[in-house]
């Protein structure tokens, strides 16, 4: 008793000592989460849906706001790169398995786990398969290596896909397509495009919308990027507040939580990280 009660004192001990700048940390997450790369709150649920990564099991876990796991379930397909997490209003999940670091992946897809699966241990699901119209190569030349992608999120039975450049000197290269939000096969459209920074920290690791699809919020480690009035869907085309991250991790994961609230995961990497945070938008 005496050795649990010196490691939560220590533990709230090294977390008063770290700034967390803008961020206020809600939680540290489960070892089981160490590799966290989604993160969404979803429609008609309570808790805060998360995924790992590719190397680790296929699941969908779903916790409260003290990090605590609350559903562990099992999803009928292979964790071949699991990136990012958005939901629809009815409810249902997408999970983004377009993670592409080499840029030679031709299996593509974003799995749809629908509304009434979460209820299951072992959730059955649909696929969306995809390509994008302007890769001919697998891989291009390393100039040319913008089709890793670990961000998308869904509005108006729509999907909308955010790259992340592997290019040196022009990290911060994000390209917008889109795809139907139904199973099927398709090739993705451009919508638009946005430059960021140069640095490996520039790169585009998460986005989502907010529920009245006003603001859209993309993710680096560097910096949250906040967009709004833009026109339709062309969510690159309006203004851009940059919050710079005084806080540095390997942050992976974002969502709304309400239209001026965001939620922020991070990676257990170099002693940092593995954590909730929150995020007030003025």
């Amino acid at each position: 008793m005496f050795k649990k009660i010196a490691f939560v004192l220590s533990f709230l001990l090294l977390m008063s000592c770290q700034n967390f700048g803008q961020l206020k940390l809600l939680t540290d997450l489960p070892k089981s989460l160490k590799e966290v790369s989604g993160t969404e709150i979803v429609p008609k649920s309570d808790l805060i849906w998360m995924i790992n990564d590719g190397g680790n099991k296929p699941e969908l876990l779903g916790l409260n706001e003290k990090g605590k796991i609350i559903k562990e379930i099992y999803i009928k397909a292979k964790n071949h790169d699991w990136e990012d997490l958005t939901s629809d209003e009815k409810g249902n999940i997408y999970i983004g398995d377009f993670g592409n670091n080499l840029n030679r992946r031709k299996n593509l897809s974003i799995i749809i786990v629908e509304q009434n699966e979460l209820d299951e241990k072992n959730a059955e699901v649909d696929e969306i398969e995809f390509e994008y119209p302007n890769q001919t190569k697998f891989p291009p030349k390393k100039k040319n290596r913008f089709f890793d992608t670990e961000s998308f999120f869904y509005f108006k039975e729509s999907l909308y896909l955010f790259t992340k450049s592997r290019v040196k000197g022009n990290y911060g290269k994000t390209t917008m397509y889109k795809i139907p939000a139904k199973k099927g096969e398709y090739v993705a459209e451009i919508v638009g495009e946005f430059e960021n920074c140069s640095s490996l920290e520039c790169w585009i690791t998460s986005a989502d919308i907010s529920e009245d699809g006003k603001k859209v919020a993309l993710l680096s480690q560097k910096n949250v990027l906040i967009f709004t009035d833009f026109n339709g869907d062309n969510f690159l085309s309006g203004k851009v507040q940059k919050i710079e991250m005084k806080h540095r991790s390997q942050k992976e994961g974002i969502t709304f939580k309400d239209n001026n609230t965001l939620l922020i995961t991070d990676e257990k990497a170099h002693g940092a990280g593995g954590n909730l945070y929150e995020l007030k938008l003025n």
